[in-house]
């Protein structure tokens, strides 16, 4: 007798009139906004302007669901492609089905293209985003708990999922919550990437590959507690193998970048470059002793006093030729 689990919904969706809401999609546009949100603060934080971050997202987010689809569709074709089923399925994202390495992939040519608009360097805008992906998956992974899917192996442990449908090849029972591991791997990886930024200035794009190395090493061993069809290589899941090869990828790029480009952009936008290059031409002219103060002063006092008494030189002419010219008309009038 199970004393104590996880119960999973009895349905993944709410009718709100003619509109449906789905957990599924719900969760992802939930963490799209977490992601935002701590981004632009996180930018803001790095000398970037307010709103920046929104705008790129505009080209990044499209651009990783398309991505992530994409992924999950060629890695699972079967349950798309295959006898007695029906391909327009491929189309029906908010069912479920997104694959993080193809968001990633394809979300970053989307954050190039955005970035390369706006003449910001993709790896500052990356290290500042990077935690909030993680917290936009931990909120995600919650999509799946909706969808009753890519649960562990059967447990009895107290923290165990119910699965309660039996659609498409599911047993009832109770398994281990895999989509609750990794929320809570991604929530840790969140708090490593700001702390490390904090304690180390990454910069040049480290601060990310730091989240996709942490999230890589979690994924490893989640991925192998899953017990949904999976295509195997070498008697490991495919999610496996991507996981290691993308974290090798990734702790090779903290080295080689922590070499090539050490430190942190100063400069992430060219506006504030502008602004920048102002301020530090205001401040980099030259500052006066006090020496040389006194003298500039008691200079311009001589120059002030030498004017003054050109001006009464010159007061004194006129004066003078006005009596000459007096005297002449006093002769002329005796005459």
């Amino acid at each position: 007798m199970d004393l104590a689990f996880i119960p999973s919904p009895s349905r993944g969706v709410v009718e709100l009139g003619p509109i449906p809401l789905r957990g599924y999609a719900f969760c992802i546009i939930i963490g799209v906004f977490v992601a935002v949100w701590l981004g632009n603060k996180r930018w803001i934080a790095r000398g970037g302007r307010s709103g920046t971050v929104a705008d790129i997202a505009v080209w990044a987010v499209p651009f990783g669901l398309v991505g992530g689809r994409l992924y999950h569709v060629i890695t699972d074709y079967q349950l798309y492609f295959s006898d007695g089923r029906d391909w327009v399925d491929a189309f029906k994202i908010w069912e479920g089905g997104l694959g993080i390495w193809g968001a990633i992939a394809l979300g970053a040519v989307g954050a190039w293209i955005g970035c390369r608009r706006r003449g910001i360097p993709l790896p500052a805008w990356a290290d500042a985003l990077a935690p909030g992906i993680a917290l936009a998956q931990a909120i995600g992974r919650w999509g799946n708990w909706f969808n009753q899917e890519l649960y562990g192996k059967a447990t009895d442990v107290p923290w165990a999922l119910k699965i309660t449908s039996a659609e498409d090849g599911r047993v009832p029972g109770t398994y281990h919550p895999t989509f609750l591991y990794e929320s809570l791997w991604c929530i840790g990886v969140a708090a490593l990437v700001i702390w490390a930024d904090r304690r180390f200035k990454l910069g040049h794009g480290r601060a990310f590959a730091l989240y996709v190395a942490a999230y890589c090493a979690g994924r490893g061993w989640i991925e192998y507690m899953r017990v949904d069809d999976a295509h195997h290589v070498l008697g490991l899941r495919l999610n496996v193998w991507t996981a290691i090869v993308v974290f090798l990828l990734a702790v090779a790029y903290l080295v080689v970048s922590a070499k090539k480009h050490p430190g942190r952009e100063e400069i992430v936008e060219p506006e504030d470059e502008a602004s920048v290059s102002a301020a530090g031409s205001a401040t980099d002219s030259p500052k006066l002793t006090k020496s040389e103060a006194k003298s500039s002063e008691a200079k311009s006092s001589e120059d002030k006093s030498s004017e003054t008494d050109a001006a009464k030189a010159d007061a004194s002419k006129a004066d003078a030729k006005s009596a000459a010219s007096d005297e002449e008309a006093g002769s002329a009038k005796k005459s």
